[in-house]
């Protein structure tokens, strides 16, 4: 009893202390109360449900069989919204707080909204090495399935919470993109139901104009009712070397190097200052050498971001196994460097030891208790920014977000970018080296002003012919954006398919700039160029000393 009634009496306190100070105050000061006490156990209660419940519908085979059925549904809905006299356009009914962006959807609140429970996984054919999965389906429960009968996706992004559909209609990363390109450039096939309620599935050869339409349109092409996905065999380990690098030249001259050998299966760089690196390659393998074994995923080890800040540290190479699973999701318990901000302490050893198995909170959660003045400081003062840029353009790149935002650490991942129709693609006719740089922090630059260092720094990458992926927020104007963007196949395929009644444009759906200046404005006579880009994560972070700010990166 006595444990209960010392829990009962915290509890009290804890809750007489809100009182007294105000829940705003606690949010916004000492966030990590909150979280410690509040949102790790509902994170974990989240987790537990729906791995079981993911696992369930597999072992049942219950899954393809409620597909067609709730397909029905969505197609009845558009229908009845058709008939309706499509008043107001339309969107997915998830709630925007389960969205990992870090846009507030507030559209959702004014536009017909879909309901759309599609979050399983319907097929695995190893014959044709090809996953059919449903749009909800997070890269957790991928992995969980794939890695388990011994297969994986060729690219699978960092954090557990990630969704297919995420992934197809922004875009996805990962460290092995330099082999295989962003994550749409794995899926071999789509199927939407478009905005009169019909069902239509896409490849390459069949429908190709929409299935390279589709990805980077963020839903305003159709509803995602399903996918297939490339798999790869896996293996049981990743060998993975750690390279300290010091001097830019340097940086940009191993990584750009490591990034061109075909033997490399994985390339990743954390950038700790302009002038230091840790470069990391790994290849997948079957045996590891016991002593070097590091199952970097357990809830008591060290964020990986600081274990591999301890090889720059002390100015040493290295070489470790790391599991397959725990390799894939490095970044997941510290939300990459972010947890550190909303709990200081997190990555001590005794948190770690007792309540690290509850870590990361769930992101969703996260942006649920957000509130609106966490929302307007984090706006203020904190960037998350991910900019796509020409591999030969790194050294000038990482010089223009030292000088405008000063944000490390700094994320580096090379991809190739294949010249196909669609939003993204190369300025040439061949496919060209790509790097994403991302910056998630609190800016340490004089006198930052969000909006005008932004958008400086996405003028940059417009004049290399970059992309901003779009998960953020994007202060560039309608002609900036079809600047960056190639948007000829898209705005075709918007009037042909009737979907300017029936979904806002991309640009209105997601840039700053259009949701602040009201209804659309004709559009520019140029909309002919290049690229931008989604990712994934949620991260969280401090303002300014005023408390901690949650925040998301996607990718």
């Amino acid at each position: 009893m006595e444990p209960a009634v010392s829990l009962a009496v915290c509890a009290l306190l804890f809750l007489l202390w809100v009182r007294v100070k105000g829940l705003e105050f606690v949010l916004i000061h000492q966030r990590w109360v909150f979280v410690c006490l509040f949102l790790l156990p509902l994170s974990l209660i989240f987790d537990i449900y729906y791995y079981v419940r993911a696992w369930v519908v597999f072992k049942l085979s219950s899954a393809p069989r409620l597909h067609e059925q709730r397909v029905r549904d969505i197609q009845k809905q558009v229908r009845e919204w058709k008939e309706q006299g499509s008043k107001t356009f339309m969107c997915t009914g998830r709630p925007g707080w389960l969205t990992v962006s870090l846009r507030v959807g507030k559209y959702k609140k004014t536009h017909k909204n879909i309901m759309i429970n599609l979050m399983d996984i319907l097929e695995v054919d190893t014959k044709k090495q090809i996953v059919r999965v449903e749009p909800l389906v997070t890269m957790g429960q991928v992995t969980a399935l794939l890695t388990s009968i011994g297969w994986t996706l060729p690219v699978l992004p960092e954090l557990d919470d990630l969704t297919v559909g995420g992934l197809i209609m922004g875009t996805g990363i990962e460290s092995s993109s330099h082999r295989y390109g962003l994550f749409q450039h794995i899926c071999t096939a789509y199927e939407l139901v478009l905005a009169d309620g019909s069902f239509v599935r896409c490849t390459p050869m069949e429908n190709s104009d929409l299935f390279y339409a589709v990805p980077w349109s963020c839903g305003t092409l159709g509803f995602l009712v399903a996918a297939e996905i490339r798999i790869i065999p896996a293996k049981k380990y990743i060998k993975l070397r750690f390279e300290p690098v010091r001097g830019l030249e340097a940086i940009c001259d191993k990584f750009t190097h490591e990034s061109q050998q075909p033997e490399n299966h994985f390339v990743e760089g954390l950038l700790y200052s302009l002038h230091e690196a840790v470069i990391m390659t790994g290849v997948m393998t079957d045996e590891a050498e016991p002593s070097k074994l590091n199952s970097i995923g357990n809830y008591y080890k060290p964020w990986f971001f600081k274990h591999v800040e301890n090889y720059l540290k002390t100015n040493r190479e290295g070489l470790e196994y790391i599991p397959l699973r725990h390799y894939y999701h490095r970044h997941t318990r510290s939300i990459f460097w972010e947890l550190q901000d909303i709990i200081p302490f997190g990555n001590n050893p005794i948190f770690r030891y007792l309540f690290g198995w509850m870590v990361p909170p769930k992101i969703s959660l996260l942006k649920l208790t957000q509130g609106e003045t966490l929302r307007k400081l984090y706006e203020q003062h904190h960037v998350v920014q991910d900019m796509l840029v020409p591999m030969k353009c790194l050294p000038q790149a990482l010089h223009t977000f030292h000088n405008d935002i000063h944000v490390y650490p700094i994320w580096l991942c090379p991809f190739i970018l294949p010249s196909q129709p669609g939003l993204v693609h190369p300025k040439g006719d061949e496919a060209e080296l790509y790097v994403d740089i991302g910056a998630y922090g609190e800016p340490r630059v004089k006198h930052f002003e969000a909006r005008s260092c932004m958008r400086q720094l996405e003028k940059f990458v417009r004049s290399v012919h970059g992309f901003q992926m779009l998960y953020a927020d994007c202060y560039m104007d309608r002609e900036e954006f079809w600047e960056m963007f190639d948007g000829s196949l898209y705005h075709r395929l918007r009037k042909q398919l009737g979907c300017q009644d029936a979904f806002p444009e991309v640009y209105d759906k997601i840039c700053k700039a259009a949701r602040l200046a009201g209804p659309p404005q004709p559009l520019p006579k140029s909309t002919q160029r290049g690229p931008c880009a989604w990712r994934r994560h949620f991260r969280v972070e401090s303002c300014l000393g005023l408390g901690q700010v949650g925040f998301l990166h996607c990718i």
